[in-house]
């Protein structure tokens, strides 16, 4: 969002600047002390920044590319390590901090399609093409109304019934700029299939009022 927050730095109070840095190179941060008793430390994109003062309890977060070798290294240095439920484990840095760390979340991404055109158009598309009635050519044309020559692949419609079969760029474009514009699919599961089958459902199936 423009305008809003654009980056973020956590803050930590500590009482020694110098045993502080120490610590927090085991997780990868460098750094070098700046004015005014403040710290910035990196660790590639992140800052975490040491301030020399009175220890306020305070906890971090921190994902890592390799919990076991970073609780190795906390171990060895004299930080005692948990290993708490979740896969997380636990310590606490020289002024009292609590410090958690586990492995990064993956969110895996969705499957794109060879085209790299949303899964509803294309599934579309392959309905219609199994399908008989279209028009020869894209319906929808250019944006200065030049005809189309490519293949109708995808139907649209709106609310006031009305439709129009386009290309599958063309129907990008239209489902982008017409926001009342929808995919009329015509699958087995659509409202014609539907309507069947309620009209062909036995009396006895009829819910009573």
């Amino acid at each position: 969002m423009r305008g809003g927050v654009q980056a973020q730095v956590p803050v930590l109070y500590v009482d020694d600047v110098d045993a502080a840095g120490r610590f927090y190179a085991l997780f990868g941060y460098t750094g070098r002390p700046g004015a005014a008793g403040r710290t910035p430390l990196r660790c590639g994109d992140l800052t975490l920044l040491l301030v020399e003062g009175t220890p306020v309890p305070a906890a971090l977060y921190l994902h890592v590319d390799d919990v076991a070798a970073t609780a190795e290294r906390l171990a060895a240095a004299g930080h005692p390590v948990d290993h708490v439920p979740g896969g997380e484990c636990r310590t606490v840095d020289p002024d009292g901090n609590t410090i958690l760390f586990t492995r990064p979340c993956v969110v895996p991404a969705p499957p794109a399609d060879p085209d790299g055109r949303p899964a509803p158009v294309r599934r579309a598309a392959q309905v219609a093409a199994r399908r008989d009635g279209a028009p020869g050519h894209c319906q929808i044309g250019g944006p200065r109304g030049e005809p189309c020559v490519e293949p109708a692949e995808v139907k649209l419609a709106d609310s006031w019934g009305d439709t129009a079969w386009g290309c599958l760029t063309h129907a990008d474009e239209t489902l982008v700029n017409a926001r009342g514009a929808f995919l009329a699919t015509e699958d087995a599961t659509g409202l014609a299939a539907y309507l069947a089958a309620r009209r062909t459902r036995p009396d006895g199936a009829a819910v009573a009022g």
